[in-house]
């Protein structure tokens, strides 16, 4: 072995000490599981590629670590999973049952009832919903920008006008500056709390007196999808509002701490009469039994709640405080991902680190030298370190 590769080998990681000890061949005939080779490839120094490569071909399988689509890596929890392989043997019936099992399982919890809880195909279809409700035939909506795209892409594409306010300079929602663009026209109001992409929150003190002042003139539609990571006590839910009769819209998703984003299960809350408008948008019953199960026992699974909440919580405040060793700000974050500055443009260090087996999050318009991540486990927050490491080395990533 060469001094230059047991200077590589020292200053490795565990992980790729293991892969830089064997020769090729050893690694052709090895049986690593998927997660050793994720790794592996991801934060592998250029010269082991060619050896990876080698064994790619061999038919070893490999995958991207995905930081860009703020997935919970720890979901979906045992007890959906138990209820997923237990409603293969009911997907000859079909889902309407459970449709109200689960609204009635939600309106118990909020203090409501089945009529004010929607269903929908992920949060996405519920945000459909409402923008064609609110934004047919020219229909304007004000919205915070940058913010999560959902409404706005759709409302836009069937013809509803959208007003951008821009973030603060703390890149949260700016209450005020949206308050100064309300007219008598404004139909919708859209306020992601936490926010995406940057991660703030809203404290309760400022957003229920605005949506509550608010709602006297428009409906005012609340994003809640990162609600359940929330620990922060300044911060509160507008479900109360709906409890009290008011304009107004209160989303969630089972698709981030419940860790079923593949199975699309997504909610509203309204008032009736708002509620039974957005139901003549659904697609009949979106959502298949096996999602419907799952979100059921994922509900009544609070354990696992907690348990992820703190598991994302720990991990995005490790790359946090590395990232600012690093010299790189971080917004402040109560979701599972980082908002951070990365100091050159995303749209090449996007593809530098996808190249690394990495995947993080795309550009968010205006903010073009910002990086979205989410969190992974440990591992892949560790190979998303090495990865970083080297692109932000690398002149040519720019």
């Amino acid at each position: 072995m060469g001094r230059g590769q047991c200077r590589r080998i020292r200053h490795a990681s565990a992980l790729q000490r293991t892969f830089l000890s064997r020769n090729s061949s050893e690694i052709m005939r090895t049986r690593i599981n998927r997660r050793e080779w994720l790794l592996a490839s991801a934060v592998a120094p250029l010269a082991l590629r060619p050896v990876l490569a080698r064994a790619a071909r061999r038919g070893v399988r490999t995958a991207p670590i995905r930081l860009h689509s703020n997935e919970n890596p720890y979901g979906p929890s045992q007890a959906a999973q138990a209820a997923m392989s237990a409603a293969s043997g009911e997907s000859n019936l079909y889902p309407s049952s459970r449709y109200h099992e689960l609204t009635t399982l939600i309106a118990e919890r909020e203090g409501l009832t089945p009529d004010h809880v929607v269903l929908g195909a992920g949060s996405h279809e519920v945000l459909r919903m409402t923008a064609m409700a609110y934004g047919l035939a020219g229909g304007e909506i004000l919205t915070a920008f940058p913010t999560f795209e959902g409404m706005e892409s759709y409302a836009s594409s069937i013809g509803a006008h959208i007003h951008r306010v821009p973030v603060d300079d703390n890149l949260a929602t700016d209450l005020t500056r949206i308050q100064e663009r309300l007219t008598q026209a404004v139909k919708l109001v859209f306020v992601c709390n936490p926010n995406n992409p940057t991660g703030t929150i809203t404290p309760d003190s400022a957003l229920q007196p605005f949506v509550k002042n608010t709602s006297k003139h428009s409906v005012v539609f609340v994003d809640e999808a990162y609600y359940e990571l929330v620990t922060d006590p300044e911060y509160r839910t507008m479900v109360p509002l709906v409890q009290a009769g008011r304009n107004v819209i209160v989303s969630r998703t089972f698709s981030k701490v419940y860790g079923l984003a593949g199975l699309r299960v997504g909610y509203a809350m309204a008032r009736p009469d708002i509620a039974a408008r957005l139901r003549q948008f659904r697609t009949d019953n979106s959502i298949n039994i096996i999602g419907l199960r799952a979100a059921i026992a994922a509900y009544q699974d609070p354990a696992f709640v907690t348990w992820s909440r703190d598991s994302i919580a720990s991990e995005r405040n490790k790359v946090a405080a590395r990232l600012k060793e690093l010299g790189h700000r971080s917004v402040p974050s109560h979701t599972n991902f980082l908002f951070f500055h990365l100091g050159r443009p995303i749209g090449g260090f996007q593809r530098a680190m996808a190249s690394q087996g990495i995947l993080v999050g795309r550009p968010f318009p205006p903010y073009l030298d910002w990086c979205r991540l989410s969190i992974g486990r440990p591992e892949e927050m560790a190979a998303f370190m090495d990865a970083f490491h080297l692109v932000m080395n690398d002149s040519s990533a720019n």
